[in-house]
């Protein structure tokens, strides 16, 4: 059986050893999340924070920190969901086919979220400025809260099964808001909580929110399972966390999760919008200020016992990989019955989830054809495109099935591999432009605006991809240090980026043609720094994807416009240099970084850990 509440999980990973307690006082300005991302890159434990300076409620981090422990926290419940899932997540099915589905009936029976009848979150009340006013990156705008659950109903049919869980952003304190009156709610474009706002703003009414902190491990999860629209993750977090989730009343507004440690209650004004940010965020860069929804507070309520969860975001991998893996660890398997001719689809986590999909899928159309070529992978990409938060992917590679079965959309190495060594640059380039991509990428054109690249790859390889870099190689000057990222990857320093001077691409690409030895590589990176992109693996990515907008950053030798059609018929090269649109990498406080340094010397509570 799941756990009730957030205290319960606390206690059992402390009894079985998956977390340890700081005594000494942790300052919440920025020294709390260098701790936890210091403890997740070194796959520690979970951490409970007995003393957080300036309040006087207990936080923990790192629940989620390793793959280990997140399958741990589910242990009684995940093979039931698994099978969910598989019955596409409908408990009606377990009981239309009660002898195939006799394992899932207690989950569907949990799915169903209850009244309840006392509720210890609505037990005591606070204030905003009473809640651990955790800083994430020296450049924050203010106080965030992480790891939030925040719940609406749909203004014109409200009820628990219309209801939305997800997990926005949510700034505490700093910008404009009122002191303990108003918080700040970012939410990114695709998210259901848009089209509760939609329908409040057309009904002329607040939007009512409640925005829960805590509680079972089951709901902070449900708050970023990407589920059907329509389908409330109260009945996943049902399922997953083996036991109804159970709601309660509060007199004229939405009700609240009984067994949440937090519940700050208020509404969304559908008229006013304030500056919320910067904030350091999961592409590794500062979310830079924008006007966003704002919530007025009414009350912030709290049960006797409860304890803060939170994350620290920033370069991937961090904490929030593990709900990627675990996501698509219950989902994948059913991707091919979701999306036709779609085997499995990988959000990178290290080029930032949604600025790299991998993909694998079927090229059947005309299977008596002598030459083959992506025909039916394109229809692949366009599902794909246009489903929910995949529609939100910059790069989407895509490969054939039929011409390697054993295929693995999650070995990112051997997919570069496949892909660049079929690949023709003059035919499987497909491009969209002026549309949408994440909120949270500034390599576009603007605000949630810039483009997307699709690359088919299908049929016999054409070429063997490069491990050395020939003796006869030349590039022109002020390019330099060119470095081997992956087999027919190349990295080349560039000078930096001018605004007044926007042609070192393009004259890069003149500077060759395509019998040049450069066109051994199929795809060229230019970078600032090409030993730092090549490094690793996740550098290659997190520079190339993270900082190019392929509209206005991709060209190749011998680049091409026919009927409306781009291509090259030599290398293609991606300007990966940063730019001055681009939002600011972030950069850890070097005294922070000493201060927990010591946290990790001998004697300290994370000697041996950090």
């Amino acid at each position: 059986m799941g756990y009730r509440n957030l205290r319960q999980c606390v206690d059992d990973l402390e009894q079985s050893g998956q977390l340890i307690r700081i005594s000494q006082e942790i300052d919440p300005n920025l020294e709390a999340a260098e701790i936890q991302r210091r403890v997740y890159e070194a796959g520690g434990p979970a951490i409970y924070y007995s003393q957080l300076k300036g309040c006087s409620f207990p936080a923990v981090s790192n629940l989620f920190g390793t793959m280990k422990r997140t399958r741990y926290l589910f242990r009684d419940t995940l093979k039931r969901v698994q099978r969910l899932i598989d019955l596409k997540i409908d408990p009606t099915m377990a009981f239309k086919q009660p002898l195939k589905s006799l394992s899932v009936v207690p989950s569907a029976l949990n799915m169903l979220p209850r009244k309840a009848w006392s509720s210890p979150v609505l037990e005591n009340q606070t204030t905003i400025s009473q809640l651990p006013q955790l800083k994430f990156w020296p450049d924050d705008g203010g106080a965030f809260v992480t790891l939030p659950e925040v719940y609406t109903e749909n203004p014109d049919s409200p009820g628990l099964m219309q209801s939305n869980l997800g997990m926005y952003r949510v700034q505490l304190s700093g910008g404009n808001y009122q002191a303990d009156q108003q918080v700040g709610m970012h939410y990114q474009i695709h998210r259901s909580i848009g089209f509760h706002h939609a329908a409040a703003i057309r009904k002329g009414e607040p939007l009512k929110v409640n925005i829960f902190v805590g509680g079972s491990p089951a709901m902070i999860l449900s708050a970023v399972m990407p589920l059907p629209e329509g389908l409330s993750e109260l009945t996943f977090a049902g399922a997953l966390g083996g036991r109804a989730i159970r709601m309660a009343s509060i007199k004229d507004h939405i009700p609240a999760y009984a067994e949440a440690d937090f519940c700050i209650s208020g509404t969304i004004n559908p008229n006013q919008l304030l500056p919320e940010g910067p904030f350091g965020d999961h592409l590794g860069y500062y979310s830079l200020v924008h006007d966003q929804p704002v919530l007025d507070v009414k009350t912030v309520y709290h049960r006797k016992d409860a304890i803060w969860p939170f994350t620290a975001v920033g370069r991937p991998p961090q904490e929030d990989t593990s709900f990627g893996e675990i996501i698509h660890e219950i989902t994948g398997p059913v991707i091919p019955t979701v999306i036709g001719g779609v085997k499995s689809v990988h959000a990178v986590d290290a080029a930032g989830v949604h600025p790299l999909l991998l993909a694998i899928g079927s090229e059947r159309y005309v299977p008596y054809a002598t030459v083959r070529k992506p025909q039916e992978l394109l229809t692949c990409a366009n599902a794909i495109l246009g489903q929910g938060q995949l529609s939100l992917a910059k790069y989407l590679l895509i490969a054939a099935k039929e011409d390697y079965p054993e295929l693995d959309a999650n070995d990112i190495p051997g997919m570069f591999q496949h892909v660049l060594s079929r690949v023709q640059w003059d035919r499987d380039l497909h491009f969209q432009t002026k549309t949408t991509i994440d909120t949270l990428d500034y390599s576009g054109s603007g605000f949630n605006e810039g483009s997307k690249l699709v690359i088919a790859a299908a049929g016999p390889v054409c070429r063997q991809l490069p491990t050395e870099i020939p003796r006869d190689f030349h590039m022109p000057s002020s390019f330099h240090d060119p470095r081997i990222a992956l087999p027919g990857i190349l990295t080349v320093s560039a000078p930096a980026y001018r605004k007044e001077d926007e042609t070192e691409l393009e004259k890069f690409c003149k500077s060759f043609d395509r019998n040049s030895p450069i066109n051994q590589f199929p795809l060229i990176v230019l970078v600032d720094d090409s030993e730092m992109a090549s490094r690793t693996l996740n550098n290659f990515l997190w520079v190339t994807f993270t900082r190019s907008n392929p509209a206005s950053d991709i060209d190749g030798i011998e680049s091409f416009i026919e009927q409306k059609h781009w291509g090259c018929r030599g290398s293609l090269v991606i300007d990966a240099r940063l730019k001055p649109h681009h939002a600011p990498p972030l950069i850890e406080d070097p005294a922070i970084t000493k201060k927990v340094d010591q946290l990790g010397a001998p004697g300290g509570p994370l000697h041996g850990i950090i």
